[in-house]
């Protein structure tokens, strides 16, 4: 899989990153786009292609001089059940140690805590209602 950055909301990288979301969050989950499409400009997007073909994203915006907080991690279906959120997201470490940060947060679906956990994260205080679907806090110390 080759991961591609970018901060820029005219560039091809961050238009892909949002067609996943709008397939996974608007189409699939039912999120609301006004809900889905808030905040873009600022954090650092970052997606996956498989055979040049956009497959999985994430973002992440420093929440503090020593936190990335990842949002928006999302793999389209197709591509589902190859480990490519997990790649993602462990480049995302690294590129996070890389930057000198001791920290990454973020607010899980439900649904996807065991995925989190597998990664060394944990679930961090009560839970909580984002677009009607239910999150927990989960951070790691890296």
């Amino acid at each position: 899989m080759q991961i591609k950055q970018t901060t820029t909301l005219t560039s091809p990288i961050y238009q892909d990153a949002l067609a996943i979301r709008k397939a996974v969050f608007i189409d699939e989950q039912k999120v609301p786009q006004s809900r889905e499409i808030e905040h873009e400009a600022g954090p650092i997007y970052f997606v996956g292609y498989l055979d040049a073909k956009p497959a999985v994203c994430a973002r992440a915006l420093l929440e503090n001089e020593n936190t990335w907080h990842i949002q928006r991690v999302a793999c389209l279906k197709e591509f589902r059940r190859q480990g490519l959120a997990k790649k993602l997201l462990q480049y995302i470490e690294q590129k996070a140690k890389e930057n000198k940060l001791a920290y990454l947060t973020l607010g899980a679906q439900d649904q996807a805590q065991g995925f989190y956990l597998s990664l060394g994260y944990h679930v961090v205080g009560a839970g909580f209602l984002d677009a009607g679907i239910n999150h927990h806090r989960m951070d790691k110390k890296i």
